[in-house]
């Protein structure tokens, strides 16, 4: 299994990567640190499911959400950010994602974003 992890934070891909592999020993986890950095890797790696940050330089996560619908409509991804704002939800949720996770990510957040996708 393939999964995309696109945040601009390398301490959080990092805590991120650690706790799907301890979840998914045999997953390949990928890694992209902005918008742009994340649409090309989606095109180019067709990931079973990318988690996405909001809150990035240059394309915006829900920019990027928006960009990989319009590429892949079928596309698995879940949010996980530190913007909790009920309006910002609302909007990711219209997107068509699978979820939206509040940071920080831990064992139980990991386990909720595989409901999501259906791992």
């Amino acid at each position: 299994m393939k999964i995309l992890i696109v945040d601009d934070s390398r301490f959080t891909q990092k805590i991120e990567g650690n706790l799907l592999k301890k979840n998914m020993p045999n997953s390949e986890i990928y890694y992209a640190s902005n918008g742009e950095e994340g649409l090309e890797k989606y095109k180019e790696l067709e990931p079973d499911f990318a988690i996405i940050d909001l809150l990035m330089p240059g394309m915006s996560g829900l920019e990027l959400i928006k960009k990989i619908k319009e590429y892949d409509e079928k596309a698995k991804l879940v949010v996980v950010s530190a913007d909790v704002q009920e309006k910002v939800r609302e909007e990711v949720d219209s997107l068509g994602t699978n979820g939206f996770i509040n940071k920080p990510l831990n064992e139980e957040k990991v386990a909720e974003i595989l409901k999501c996708v259906g791992v």
